[in-house]
């Protein structure tokens, strides 16, 4: 700004010394400046720079730097009394990236927890334009899928949009929807290539739902961050985060993470959604049931509108009530680190 009116005051008083030479008048225009066009002369936008675009969350932390040693140390605790039981966990407090962890990246059967990442690549499909939220799939055999869902019993051939698809996957694990988002992604392979791209490096198809075998594997800190990196902005446009905020919204079972959550809060009640909320908690969650595992990861928003991610997996003997059990009293030890401080506190 200052070179350029320098030069447009040095060239106005040149002009208004020849004229005075020749015997002119001096214009009143010049006199007022009011003909100087500032726009004309000067980039503003130089002057009002783009503001930084928000970096991506650090999800490789230094780990004994930002580790809140004693949850680490309390799940270990836990999981050690069962020994038959291959336990991990993993908790990342988004607003400090503070975190505990259990054998975070030991691989084990992920169960319906895959459906997670699997929500999240249909929704960076939509955002790139490859894939329509209204679209229609038609159920087709290779789709079928047993266990979960009531998509499988309807007629070959039937459509469903991609909105109920992936809402059915989610609210009640529909294993037809879910096989149906696979064949739609581009199959077993391209959805695998996929995963890595978003740096699930233990997380892996190899078959379609149900599978019972647990050949689909990941692990509690892939399943953690692909939630953080939803959260943070990384992954999805604000319009696709809100429908997987919505989506897993729809989630029934919370026996699990929700469950043990409200356990550590002091609350043996039944409605865990609505008591949660009554405690400032809201828990957003897929669950994940074979038998011979069990699973649980969720978005945990606290009272002071903080958030957490957190991850469960339990491997052991088929139908052992102990696996569910573990993930609750994991989940439940969390609540000193997730608490907030009250007001009162907080003003101290």
């Amino acid at each position: 700004m200052g070179i350029g009116l320098g030069v447009i005051t040095g060239s106005a008083l040149k002009t208004i010394a020849l004229q005075q030479q020749d015997g002119q008048g001096i214009p009143e225009r010049l006199l007022s400046f009011n003909w100087i066009s500032l726009p004309s002369i000067i980039d503003f936008k130089l002057l009002n720079p783009k503001k930084k675009e928000r970096q991506n969350l650090n999800l490789n932390l230094p780990f004994k730097e930002k580790e809140i040693i004693t949850l680490s140390k309390r799940w270990k605790e836990l999981a050690s009394k069962e020994k038959d039981l291959e336990a991990s966990g993993y908790l990342l407090l988004l607003d400090n990236k503070r975190f505990a962890q259990l054998a975070p990246n030991a691989i084990l059967p992920a169960a319906s927890a895959i459906k997670i990442p699997i929500l999240v690549v249909a929704l960076s499909m939509v955002d790139s334009g490859q894939l329509s939220w209204n679209e229609l799939l038609e159920l087709n055999q290779n789709a079928v899928g047993g266990g979960a869902g009531w998509m499988g019993y309807q007629p070959l051939g039937e459509s469903f949009p991609i909105y109920e698809i992936a809402t059915e996957m989610i609210r009640i694990s529909d294993n037809t929807a879910t096989n149906l988002l696979i064949q739609r992604i581009g199959g077993i392979q391209n959805l695998n290539e996929r995963f890595k791209n978003l740096g699930l490096h233990s997380t892996e198809i190899k078959n379609l739902l149900p599978d019972l075998k647990g050949s689909n594997t990941t692990s509690t800190k892939d399943l953690t961050h692909t939630i953080a990196m939803v959260d943070s902005g990384d992954v999805l446009s604000p319009r696709t985060r809100d429908l997987f905020r919505e989506v897993m919204n729809t989630s029934r079972t919370n026996r699990l993470l929700p469950g043990g959550l409200l356990k550590g809060l002091g609350v043996e009640k039944t409605d865990v959604d609505y008591n949660l909320i009554i405690k400032g908690y809201r828990v957003y969650n897929k669950t994940g049931d074979i038998g011979i595992a069990y699973a649980d990861a969720g978005l945990i928003q606290m009272p002071d509108n903080t958030r957490a991610v957190a991850g469960f997996i339990v491997k052991g003997p088929f139908n052992d009530p102990r696996s569910a059990e573990l993930i609750r009293k994991l989940a439940a030890a969390m609540v000193p680190s997730l608490k907030p401080k009250s007001s009162i506190e907080t003003q101290r």
